[in-house]
């Protein structure tokens, strides 16, 4: 068992540093050198154990997701990951559990060059804060305020296999080893996030579900949407497992860390080369209209009333 100091070098041992980290883990604050001529962009979030992950998932995939859901965060942005924070509050020193969650947190670290320069480690339930900040050259950032009437509507990836995933472990049920990664080792899309500036006009990651999250991009736009249900794209095994309502359920749930963005329609042909280049699927799901709110549509097209996704204190 491991004091505060102790886990605190113990992280700090594992890091791999760069070179724009002036001075990382072990003083009162990080020196970081951003290069000349870039904007940076500073994104948060707070995962809580029972909230944010089930209580039995492995530490290694705590690790993991902790930060992942802060590189989506910057993936949306087109941002290019640099550094990172982690705050982390243990109910108790745990040294197997706590070189599990690094394990998990720096292998994906290490996938996208993100150093981790600091952060704290204080007693409570179990809850992980990260803080990440990435790169962007002045005025390219994907925003969500930059959506016009006439845009494509397009996802990256399938949706709904977490949420699938979340309501078996709740129930107690096996679920399928592809679907469970999904909930507990979400793929952030960086790269896709990047090669989207000067492509696609407003982005944001799909964390409280696409109707919930397209929302936001239609508030701060001064825009409408519309969605088709029958276009919201699925992997096989959820296809297997859910269908129709139950489905659609599924996939406007949340916790998919995908991006939705919008384009104009001429970009449909960089859209698709882009799609084909990085291997990730995208999909045309619906268009931006004039008015306000998400309106949801089916095959016939007539609308259809579903739960926008998760919301804290909703």
């Amino acid at each position: 068992m491991s004091g505060e100091f102790d886990l605190i070098s113990r992280i700090a041992a594992r890091v791999s540093p760069r070179p724009d980290v002036v001075l990382g883990i072990g003083d009162d604050g990080a020196i970081l050198r951003p290069p000349a001529g870039s904007e940076l962009v500073i994104v948060t979030d707070t995962l809580n154990s029972s909230v944010h992950f089930p209580e039995s998932t492995a530490a290694r995939d705590v690790g993991w997701k902790a930060l992942a859901v802060n590189l989506s965060d910057l993936a949306a942005m087109g941002a290019a990951p640099a550094w990172c924070t982690l705050a982390l509050s243990l109910p108790a020193p745990d040294d197997v559990w706590l070189d599990a969650c690094i394990d998990g947190f720096l292998a994906l670290a290490a996938r996208h060059g993100i150093a981790l320069v600091g952060g704290d480690t204080t007693r409570g339930p179990l809850s992980l804060t990260v803080t990440a900040c990435g790169f962007v050259a002045p005025g390219t950032a994907l925003r969500r305020d930059a959506a016009k009437a006439g845009d494509d509507i397009w996802v990256s990836g399938t949706l709904g296999d977490a949420a699938f995933a979340l309501r078996e472990v709740l129930q107690h049920r096996s679920c399928a080893d592809e679907l469970r990664s999904r909930l507990d080792r979400p793929t952030p899309r960086c790269m896709l996030g990047q090669s989207l500036v000067g492509i696609a006009r407003a982005c944001i990651d799909i964390s409280d579900g696409v109707l919930q999250d397209l929302g936001h991009i239609c508030v701060a736009s001064g825009v409408g949407a519309e969605v088709r249900l029958d276009a919201l794209p699925a992997s096989a095994a959820l296809a297997a497992q859910a269908e129709g309502m139950e489905r659609w359920r599924l996939q406007s749930a949340g916790d998919d860390y995908e991006l939705c963005f919008t384009a104009d329609p001429a970009r449909r042909d960089a859209v698709s080369a882009l799609s084909e280049s990085l291997g990730v699927r995208l999909t045309h799901v619906g268009r931006i209209v004039a008015g306000v709110g998400v309106r949801v549509l089916d095959a016939d097209g007539l609308e259809v009333q579903l739960r926008r996704g998760y919301e804290h204190f909703g």
